[in-house]
């Protein structure tokens, strides 16, 4: 009886530790079960993924949950701003606009993406796209 119980003891030990090398190993949470420092290296990389014309969806898949959305109607479409996080400045327990990376979607396509572009957007008061849809329209009247 001794003897038995050892084995089905040790059998029920080596497929738990079975269990948790598979799960170890193969397991990669999604970017919203990250922690804030292992989220922001993951998008700090994948930014370098991102190409001009990728999809919303694609994006949001790719990125998970923003951190701070901003989004405008035009004339022309729709303009849609997700943050996130790439860069720690203080440590106060907040993430800030400021520690995050903007990308910019007119009608759910990414057209632009980085802090000068987001400031370009803001000067501008509309975005880089539109105006330069604009621009071609008038001189074309002329």
């Amino acid at each position: 009886m001794k003897s038995k119980t050892s084995v089905i003891i040790g059998s029920i030990f080596a497929a738990y530790v079975a269990f948790v090398a598979v799960v170890v190993l193969v397991y990669e949470p999604t970017p919203d079960e990250m922690d804030w420092e292992d989220r922001q290296v993951y998008n700090s990389q994948k930014l370098n993924e991102l190409t001009l014309g990728q999809d919303i969806s694609t994006v949001k898949t790719l990125f998970g949950k923003a951190d701070f959305t901003e989004a405008k109607s035009l004339k022309d479409g729709q303009l849609q701003v997700l943050f996130y996080r790439t860069h720690h400045e203080k440590s106060d327990g907040v993430t800030t606009k400021e520690e995050c990376t903007p990308l910019i979607f007119k009608d759910d396509k990414l057209v632009a993406w980085g802090d000068d572009t987001y400031k370009q957007y803001l000067e501008a008061g509309t975005d880089i796209v539109s105006r330069t849809a604009k621009e071609a329209e008038s001189s074309s009247k002329n």
